[in-house]
């Protein structure tokens, strides 16, 4: 998968399950959690220190919950793979957890090994979201589809080109060796891929570019 083992920091109120989620990490060769924080404020410290590979991070937490733990690690500009791991599947939570900047959104019911295969895919950059989530996601973005509807031939072929990328679930530093930019050029890319799109998340250029047949 890679190199080096994925660096995971875990961001959850409940102490018992950090440990479980923590033990069952530790099975598998190729992750190692790295830090553990009980709330938002500890948790975006962390990951401003650290810039771990990924944040597994609990929606349902006390004075400041995941959404806003989410907004706030991504005006703090903070690189890593945020996933959500909650156990709600309210669609509204969905939809704003990616809106949000997630990179994923996992349910805790899932099975053990389920989780490690997601979680190993998401630090090689996929796009994770729970199987039974994919309709819903899909469903909330085509009630948006005809106010989000974009001519296809007024994208450029490197606009093009950057959304198959995402697509594939590619992170910036990976699409700019691939296309041999910088990944601050691709950041800009993005971020007028995004405004051109009237979306707000990378996620959500991936599921339009899907049902566009962009893939």
């Amino acid at each position: 998968m890679q190199d080096k083992s994925a660096s995971i920091l875990l961001i959850d109120d409940h102490p018992l399950l950090r440990k479980g989620v923590k033990q069952l990490i530790e099975m598998h060769p190729a992750m190692q959690v790295v830090a553990e924080a009980c709330n938002a404020m500890d948790g975006v410290k962390q990951a401003k220190a650290m810039e771990p590979d990924l944040i597994l991070l609990d929606l349902n937490m006390p004075n400041i919950n995941g959404i806003e733990t989410l907004k706030m690690l991504r005006e703090e500009e903070v690189s890593s793979r945020i996933i959500v791991f909650t156990v709600s599947d309210n669609e509204e939570d969905v939809v704003a957890a990616l809106k949000a900047g997630a990179d994923g959104y996992l349910l805790k019911d899932m099975e053990p090994e389920d989780l490690l295969s997601s979680l190993e895919q998401a630090a090689t950059g996929t796009l994770v979201i729970s199987p039974r989530l994919t309709s819903l996601l899909a469903k909330a973005l085509q009630t948006n589809k005809h106010a989000n509807k974009v001519d296809i031939d007024s994208l450029t072929p490197r606009e093009k080109q950057i959304i198959k990328l995402i697509t594939n679930g590619m992170a910036n530093k990976v699409i700019a060796r691939k296309l041999s930019i910088t990944e601050g050029t691709v950041k800009v890319h993005v971020k007028h891929l995004l405004k051109k799109l009237r979306l707000r998340s990378r996620v959500e250029v991936a599921v339009w570019a899907i049902q566009e047949g962009l893939d």
